[in-house]
């Protein structure tokens, strides 16, 4: 699987609260989530979000409180696959169960850069910049998760 698209970019410790705040928590509606999804700390962020863009950030993304909103309100919002240098462990765990491509790898992504990411392959390109880094490839059962679009979708599927 293949996604491309424009990275926006993110520094160290994004959290959950910032992802989506607190106060959308009363709603669990995927659309309702995405019309939020980083307003605390991007005001423009949908507005400057195409279908699949990337966001790329930097250590500790989705830390703080461990909600499924935060993973959601970004997959709904049109967000193609999050790069970090690393990711909170219960974060990581939500994106993968509602099938938000999540790649931690050091790549040098600026704001804008067109970035490729090759999940079976384990690469991940900065087209802009002409460098790459690999990644170890999910397993077969987290490839078939993310490739049904999440852990409920496999299921349904009989993937699992």
């Amino acid at each position: 699987m293949k996604l491309s698209g424009k990275a926006l970019r993110y520094g160290d410790h994004v959290d959950t609260d910032v992802i989506i705040p607190a106060r959308y928590l009363n709603s669990s509606d995927p659309m309702e989530l995405a019309s939020h999804c980083m307003e605390d700390i991007d005001k423009d962020f949908l507005k400057r979000l195409q279908p699949g863009d990337i966001i790329a950030a930097g250590v500790n993304f989705g830390c703080g409180s461990s909600r499924e909103h935060a993973p959601l309100a970004i997959k709904s919002a049109g967000v193609g696959a999050v790069v970090a240098k690393s990711f909170a462990r219960i974060f990581y765990r939500n994106s993968v169960n509602i099938g938000l491509p999540i790649v931690v790898s050091n790549l040098d992504i600026a704001e804008g850069d067109q970035a490729e990411v090759d999940l079976d392959a384990g690469i991940l390109y900065n087209q802009t910049q002409g460098t790459e880094d690999h990644f170890p490839p999910f397993s077969p059962f987290l490839q078939d998760v993310i490739h049904a679009g999440g852990l409920m979708n496999a299921l349904k599927e009989g993937k699992l």
